[in-house]
């Protein structure tokens, strides 16, 4: 609780919200921190890096998965309007991060199907880690919305890259349910 107010967040989450993104971090970090070693090798346990926001850690993971989500409510796309958008919009793959990211996304069978060969969850979690600092890149570099200028009225939102960054959250949200993190809308 006390990192969520260190950022600030008790000023723009609810109180509910801010009880399940609390128990979401505090459960999912020491879950996470257990399943992404190899389960032959010993680790150090440490809440404080455990906690830590940057790096392979639940938090980075779980916040990585909230900007996706905030990037889709902010571009006010509701669900049918991806839906229509997944059958009519063409995936451009122009710049080098959004076909690096479509790629890291597009391995995620291949990834759970080595992960029920092997039964090594660590090999999961690294796939996590890797797609969301593939999405980091890709957000750093490619504009999703466009805003106006000194306001917050969205003037311009790329559809393939929103599509992109809800197919990106779709394989996060089935990796996590598998890892056992809980997910929340707002962190």
């Amino acid at each position: 609780m006390a990192k969520l107010i260190e950022k600030g967040r008790d000023k723009v989450l609810t109180p509910e919200e801010m009880k399940k993104a609390q128990e979401a971090l505090a459960y999912g970090c020491i879950k996470y921190a257990d399943l992404m070693h190899h389960r032959i090798n010993d680790y150090v346990f440490s809440f404080d890096k455990m906690l830590e926001d940057r790096g392979n850690t639940a938090v980075y993971l779980l916040y990585s998965l909230t900007r996706i989500r905030s990037i889709i409510r902010t571009a006010q796309v509701t669900t049918e309007a991806l839906t229509k958008a997944t059958n009519e919009t063409k995936l451009g793959l122009q710049h080098e991060k959004e076909l690096r990211l479509a790629k890291c996304a597009a391995r995620y069978p291949d990834v759970i199907e080595h992960v029920l060969d092997d039964l090594c969850p660590h090999t999961l979690c690294e796939y996590v880690y890797e797609l969301c600092v593939t999405f980091s890149e890709f957000y750093d570099n490619c504009y999703c919305i466009e805003k106006k200028p000194g306001t917050e009225e969205v003037v311009t939102v790329h559809m393939d890259r929103i599509l992109l960054c809800k197919a990106t959250a779709t394989v996060l949200e089935n990796c996590f349910h598998i890892i056992g993190l809980e997910t929340v809308s707002k962190m």
